[in-house]
């Protein structure tokens, strides 16, 4: 079992910070998501873990061990890349067997552990082929398991499932953490892949612009999202952002399609301030009765089928286009005009000026973890 830390990293390229001030600490035996999107800095970091990089300022420390000066064959790390980076010259099993090879581990003991490995990932039958002979899915599996064959106590995958085809990707975020907890490694995944991370990660690091803009749990991050940006990664159909400004006469509520949509009374210290509303698709449904005090009026102006929900488009009296997701083969209304109710427990509350989510019974606007 092996911790990874990583504290106050620095790394710049020609003049330009591409990570500034980064901190973690992924415990043993624990997978951490990197999350963020292209250019943010993930692979890069990855680097400065595998020792293929040096940072300009900061440390990392594998096991307690400070890593500087330490050349990437003594760190005890493995690595799969996104573009899978197989020899062509080699056969599967021998591509497998490159980093025991490079260790001088003997020839048996290289067959059975190159065997065991291939047959977890059920690519034993393919051994002898080529990569170009593979498909990308065996492509993808044998990349890992290259990585995975000297048993590294710190295994980095760099978005390793994404060229791959959707049918694999579901399969891999079902067997990843089978197979890595069956290992005991600690795990370093970068993905830009939402639903990835929150399937395979213990935590979530959400990175961008060379910064941890928030790191928690996957529901952490889905349920208290530090900014509004962190919120618009996370979902599908998007977070819907209507511009507000809370009251706090009998309660704390804003107005929509000119209905009193109550809100936490822990908000009560936003009242007066231009906020930002947050809402979950799936946190608004449609109600039976347009009458009642807790319905919205909208109008229905669209409907989409989408895999296993409806995301229909409604918009509210005063314009304002909002987005309702609910399970497929759930009745809706018809075109025209509705009503929709919305779980205001599941609201998220942002200041418009900085972006910052404001969280209830506080004064100021909760900070992003760093």
């Amino acid at each position: 079992m092996t911790t990874l830390r990583i504290e106050n990293l620095t790394r710049r390229f020609s003049g330009q910070t591409v990570l500034r001030d980064v901190s973690l600490e992924v415990p043993s035996g624990s997978t951490l998501v990197l999350f963020g999107p292209s250019g943010a800095g993930k692979t890069v970091l990855l680097r400065l873990i595998a020792g293929a990089l040096e940072p300009d300022a900061g440390r990392i420390l594998i096991g307690g061990r400070d890593m500087a000066g330490v050349p990437p064959e003594e760190r005890g790390v493995g690595m799969a890349f996104q573009n899978f980076a197989l020899f062509p010259h080699m056969s599967a099993f021998d591509n497998i067997a490159a980093p025991l090879v490079a260790r001088g581990v003997p020839g048996a003991r290289v067959r059975e552990a190159v065997e065991a490995v291939a047959r977890l990932l059920k690519i034993d039958h393919v051994l002898a082929h080529p990569p170009r002979a593979l498909s990308n899915g065996q492509k993808q599996r044998t990349a890992l398991a290259r990585a995975l064959v000297a048993e590294p106590a710190l295994l980095l995958l760099d978005d390793p499932l994404r060229n791959v085809d959707a049918k694999l990707r579901f399969e891999m975020r079902l067997e990843l953490p089978r197979l890595l907890s069956g290992r005991g490694a600690t795990v370093v995944h970068v993905t830009q892949d939402y639903r990835e991370a929150m399937a395979l990660g213990d935590r979530i690091a959400v990175l961008d612009e060379g910064r941890i803009m928030q790191e928690g749990s996957p529901a952490d991050i889905y349920l208290r999202p530090a900014t509004i940006g962190i919120a618009q990664l996370f979902g599908d159909p998007a977070v819907n952002l209507l511009d507000v400004v809370p009251a706090a006469d009998e309660g704390v509520h804003v107005a929509l399609s000119g209905r009193r949509l109550s809100l936490d009374p822990g908000y009560a210290h936003a009242a007066g301030r231009a906020c930002v509303l947050g809402l979950r698709p799936e946190a608004i449904g449609f109600a039976p009765d347009p009458a009642a005090p807790d319905a919205v009026p909208v109008t229905v102006e669209a409907e989409t089928p989408l895999n296993e929900k409806i995301v229909t488009l409604v918009v509210t009296a005063g314009g304002r286009e909002i987005l309702v997701s609910r399970p497929l083969g759930t009745p809706g209304p018809a075109m025209g005009p509705a009503a929709i109710r919305i779980d205001s427990a599941r609201a998220l509350l942002f200041d418009r000026a900085t972006g910052r989510r404001i969280a209830p019974g506080r004064s100021a606007p909760a900070e992003a973890a760093a």
